[in-house]
């Protein structure tokens, strides 16, 4: 009998969820083997270590908000887009906020080879910019942008920075249709 049913699919789902609960650097080996009942000694026939399972997380993590990033933006563009992606984005980091977490570390090569699914995300991200004309290196720079400013964003409202009284979403929105005007204003080589 496989002991409580486990599977590396079981396993990072539940610690996947440990985290949205406990936080991703709090999810360990011996508080899900806990969980499932079992020695931690089970898990490691699944996982090979909590770096492995926090890799693990961030993969299916990233794999999951591509999904719903695709969702938002398909059949969009420009503006309608950038709105699309930017509250995905924020929702899904409201709503998993362990597994938003896990997907800010660095995961092995190794591991990542195994998860082609997990660079979608990247890849729309760049489709999207492209609409806004953007070509390399200008298409790099801005979604390092993006990214900085959406998880700049987060990390502050998560951890109740936002001090003023003016509604959050409102300033969340404002903050997105900014960078859509910088997105269509986007200096070129001759004004730097």
């Amino acid at each position: 009998m496989a002991r409580a049913g486990l599977t590396v699919e079981r396993v990072v789902r539940a610690a996947a969820e440990m985290a949205d609960e406990i936080g991703i650097d709090n999810v360990t080996m011996t508080a899900l083997a806990r969980g499932f009942g079992v020695k931690d000694a089970s898990l490691y026939s699944h996982v090979k270590n909590v770096t492995e399972l926090r890799g693990r997380v961030a993969l299916l993590a990233a794999a999951e908000q591509s999904e719903r990033l695709n969702d938002a933006v398909a059949g969009r563009a420009g503006k309608d887009a950038l709105v699309a992606f930017a509250n995905a984005y924020r929702d899904y980091a409201r709503e998993h906020p362990g597994r938003y977490a896990a997907t800010q570390v660095q995961v092995d090569p190794e591991l990542l080879a195994e998860s082609p699914a997990s660079a979608r995300g990247g890849e729309l991200v760049y489709a999207m910019l492209r609409g806004y004309g953007l070509d390399e290196p200008d298409v790099t720079d801005a979604v390092r942008l993006l990214r900085s400013t959406f998880h700049g964003f987060i990390l502050l409202e998560a951890n109740a920075g936002f001090g003023h009284p003016r509604d959050v979403r409102s300033s969340w929105g404002r903050a997105v249709e900014a960078l859509h005007v910088l997105l269509e204003n986007w200096p070129s080589e001759e004004e730097r």
